[in-house]
Order: structure tokens, then sequence, then C-alpha cells
């Protein structure tokens, strides 16, 4: 069977390398804009203490996070060792005691019957600056030690120089769809045609481009994110757990560099211009957190387009008026959370398997009457 992946992000990456795991001939397209998600991302994997109250996106989560140390195995077995992958725990931070009571019952119901979660503690302002030292004097923490980050580039790549071990044919350049008799029938990419029994779209915040000459539109837009990357000569960061005050920013920190961020600019577009006003909130919200990286190193400035559903489930699922298309995009905000899982359930989806979890709630025209 002759699948065709559109988009190399996170997502297609996994759906080609688990696609060519399960043998199939596999074709991986991509038109590398500037602006991916996964190259942009932080790569915080803790649903564990997210503010989102949707049970259905926790599910998939859930399924993205706990995935995350099988395939971290697979790839190994595959001879790939560097991805940015690594098991530092997180700390969700306030001054307040009553929000920390809160979350800490919150995050204790989850563990219950989620091993994944790891172990749960109350840290004091002092305990919790010993673990990321930059931290605020006055805030408390609540410690999860099953919280990861990871380096969205590295990852990706390394899939995709696994699934190519695996036989994975890459293709730079746009591709469009070739569609006989409502059916699917391949893609032209530099005006060669790939012949292909399905098709999977993957292509981030541009995928509705793909299916619109057909007159379907799928609901995913662009939103942008500036992200900021801070350097601190002499320190060891390595190990320095993901931070996640009350809000919508973060910091993370990597081997070489603390990331903070990020802005959410949705109706934006594809802006690719850093502001002046973006660049302000993602410092002035970091270093209220933590002003310890006001003396840090400005080491980079990355702009990234989430693509965005009307929700925060994924846009998952076939295209009922075209056969063998199928959609994975509108991860938004988690996408390196669950995009790894999304491309392992693609693939079986597009290998007609029985796939292991129920999609429904994902459908991508769940909102719409056009398809």
């Amino acid at each position: 069977m002759r699948i065709i992946v559109v988009g190399a992000g996170i997502v297609g990456a996994s759906a080609a390398y688990h696609l060519s795991k399960k043998g199939a001939d596999v074709v991986l397209v991509d038109k590398f804009h500037e602006g991916q998600a996964t190259a942009a991302g932080a790569g915080i994997v803790c649903p564990w203490i997210s503010r989102v109250d949707n049970q259905d996106w926790y599910t998939f989560a859930k399924g993205g996070a706990c995935y995350y140390p099988e395939l971290v195995s697979r790839l190994k077995e595959d001879g790939e060792h560097d991805f940015g992958y690594r098991m530092v725990g997180a700390l969700t931070v306030s001054n307040d005691e009553d929000e920390l009571n809160r979350i800490e019952d919150k995050v204790r119901k989850r563990q219950a019957d989620t091993p994944a979660v790891g172990e749960v503690s109350r840290l004091s302002p002092e305990e919790a600056r010993k673990m990321f030292p930059p931290l605020r004097e006055d805030l408390g923490a609540i410690h999860v030690t099953g919280a990861a980050r990871v380096d969205g580039r590295f990852l990706r790549d390394a899939m995709k120089r696994a699934a190519q071990k695996h036989g994975v044919v890459q293709y730079t350049g746009e591709a469009k769809l070739e569609v006989v008799n409502g059916k699917v029938t391949g893609v032209k990419v530099n005006d060669e045609l790939l012949s292909a029994d399905a098709v999977v779209i993957a292509a981030g915040a541009w995928a509705s481009e793909l299916l619109q000459p057909f007159g379907i539109s799928i609901p995913v837009e662009p939103q942008k994110g500036q992200i900021v990357h801070l350097t601190l000569p002499g320190q060891d960061t390595s190990n320095w757990p993901v931070v996640l005050p009350q809000s919508s920013h973060y910091l993370v920190s990597f081997d070489d560099r603390v990331v903070v961020g990020a802005t959410r600019e949705t109706g934006s577009g594809f802006d690719y211009r850093v502001t002046a006003a973006g660049l302000k909130e993602v410092l002035d919200e970091a270093l209220s957190v933590a002003p310890g990286l006001s003396d840090s190193t400005l080491h980079d400035i990355r702009i990234g387009f989430r693509p965005t559903g009307p929700d925060y489930l994924p846009l998952f699922g076939h295209v009922p008026s075209i056969e063998g298309i199928i959609i994975a995009t509108g991860l938004g905000a988690s996408g390196l959370t669950i995009g790894p899982y999304i491309g392992k359930l693609a693939a079986q989806l597009a290998l007609n398997e029985e796939v292991e979890v129920d999609i429904s709630p994902c459908n991508p025209f769940r909102n719409s009457v056009n398809v």
C-alpha cells in the first residue's frame, strides 16, 4: 500500500515513521514553510497540570504524554539518540495558597488513575528555587515528576531519519491533490505525479490550502506565537524543571538555554514579524515569574504558527466526500504533546486498522456542513 504524507512537521514525520515501520510504501512531502509550529514550539510534555478543562482533549494529551517513552525506545532501536527529550519534572507556581491547593487536588486525582503523572509534592518557595533558581522569592509550587521537555526540531528530524531507514522517500515542494471520481489517486509535486492509495494531510496551519480547490474548508487557522530563547553563561540548566505559571506562558530549560513564551495571537495570519509588543509581553511575563533571568542573554526569537481549530481538540479523521484522505492537524498549543501520538493514530487510520482510541470527538468537520 502506498501512502503519501503531506507535511513533515511533528505529526507528518510521526505518521511517516509509523507507516514505514508497518511496511507501507511511504512518500513524505513538505514545502518547508518558514514558521512551522514544530520548529518554534517550546516542547512541554505535561498535560497533568494543564488549565484546559476538556476531557476529550485530556484523553489525547494523556495518550500523547504516555506514548513518549515507547516512542523514544523505538527510535533508539532504530539508531536515533538525539531528540532533546528528557524527563525533568514540572513546577506550577503561585503565591496563592488556595490556588495551589486547587491545583494539587486536581493533579492528585489524575495521579490516581495515571501512574505516568509521577510523584506529586508541595514545595515551599525556598524548595522551588533550589530546583529553578531564577524564580521569584514568594512563589510556592506543586512539583510533578512525570513531566518532560522535548526539542521538536530534533525529534522531528530523528523520526524522519528513522523513517528513511525504513524506506520512506522525501520530496520538497508544494503538493497538489489528484482526485478522480471522488477518490484521491495521489499528489502532484513539482509537476511530477506521485500515485497513492491514501494521503495524510499533516500540513499544520497550511492544511486547508490542499482542499480548497475541491470546495472543502478545514476550520484551521494560524495562531502566531513569539518565543524567546535566553542563555545563562556558566549555569547548568539541563535538569531544571518546566515552570508553568497560571497563565498561558511558560519557562522551559534545555542544556544550553531557557525558552520563555509565548504569545497567542489569534487572527494574526502568517505575520512573520517580531513585534515590540510581542517581545515585551513574553519578557515581562517571564521576568515577573523568574526575575533571576534579568541578566540572561537574549539568544534567539522564533516565530511559529500553531494550527488552531474551533476548540482544543485536534482536527483528525477522514474527508467524507473524498475517499482516501485523512486530515491530521489543528493541535494548537498541544502539538509537541499530542503530535507524535496523532501521527501514530494517523498511520493506523491510513492502513485501515482499528484505531486504538475513539477519534470521533476530533472529526475535522464537527462544526461544518461543507464536506
